[in-house]
């Protein structure tokens, strides 16, 4: 559904001055529930860029970085927990990577990139699929060619890549009620990750701790820190359809000159079992 702007705008207020007030976090694991505000961006910058093929054979190295997720795994990278069904997705309404045709002129498409928890796909153009057409048992792309004007050069890049929700799955709620001592994040901040899409570290805007399955006020300075393929395979639990959002961002910037493109991550509201977190407050006074 449409946000209601002028209800969120009215409880800012509230929100702000018990963020104000609220404790720092204590430093250590703890379960999260990450909400679809928030695990859109680590979809993005964990899941998207990394199954980039061109990136992952290394011609992004000089400027974006490369992936651990490389094509000698295809099929066997165990990526996340057998709940994680990963897709790219070029024809989903209002996904701000959504087209007819590509700039190469392949016809827009849906396909998997991680499966029961295994990477078996890539975001594919032409040139792409024809170069590493053995490995990948097609030499047909799946639609990823994108110029950012009349101007640029196609490139290969990212389609709507979106985590799905788990078929009569439960609700935000729900799934905080699994949780005895956690953390429920909303909303995206700042992040950090490294050249391989493998070490990483995500804040929020808002941050709740979770007592016995239920909210119990806001917590301040709050990062999660993991590896790519431990924090997906700390999965425990999908949303139901329900909980699913489909974000985004217009800025994803790649290539030499660069271009800029819009790309939406769907994702539903998610549990995953003791994840690392910082206090950032203290380690920003290290």
């Amino acid at each position: 559904g449409l946000i209601d702007w002028h209800a969120a705008l009215d409880e800012l207020p509230d929100l702000l001055a018990e963020k104000l007030a609220a404790p720092g976090v204590e430093a250590g694991a703890y379960d999260l529930v990450v909400d679809p505000t928030n695990l859109w961006l680590t979809i993005h910058e964990s899941v998207g860029h990394a199954t980039e093929l061109d990136r992952a054979l290394g011609y992004e190295a000089s400027y974006a970085g490369t992936s651990f997720a490389t094509p000698d795994q295809l099929g066997t990278l165990r990526y996340g927990s057998p709940l994680m069904h990963v897709t790219g997705d070029r024809t989903v309404p209002h996904g701000l990577s959504t087209i007819g045709f590509d700039d190469e002129g392949v016809a827009a498409q849906q396909w998997d990139i991680v499966r029961d928890g295994v990477l078996v796909g890539y975001q594919l153009d032409r040139r792409m699929a024809r170069l590493m057409a053995a490995t990948l048992g097609t030499s047909r792309s799946n639609g990823c060619a994108f110029a950012d004007s009349g101007g640029s050069v196609p490139v290969q890049r990212m389609a709507n890549v979106s985590l799905q929700p788990a078929e009569g799955g439960p609700t935000t709620d729900e799934l905080i009620s699994q949780v005895d001592r956690g953390i429920y994040v909303v909303g995206d901040k700042s992040w950090s990750i490294d050249m391989q899409r493998y070490n990483f570290q995500f804040t929020g805007q808002r941050f709740y701790r979770i007592t016995n399955g239920r909210l119990a006020g806001q917590v301040r300075d709050v990062a999660y820190q993991a590896t790519t393929p431990d924090f997906w395979g700390s999965l425990a639990a999908l949303g139901g359809p329900q909980t699913y959002v489909l974000g985004g961002a217009f800025n994803c910037g790649k290539a030499q000159p660069g271009q800029v493109a819009p790309v939406s991550h769907g994702c539903p509201s998610a549990l995953f079992r003791s994840v690392r977190i910082l206090d950032t407050a203290a380690e920003g006074g290290r």
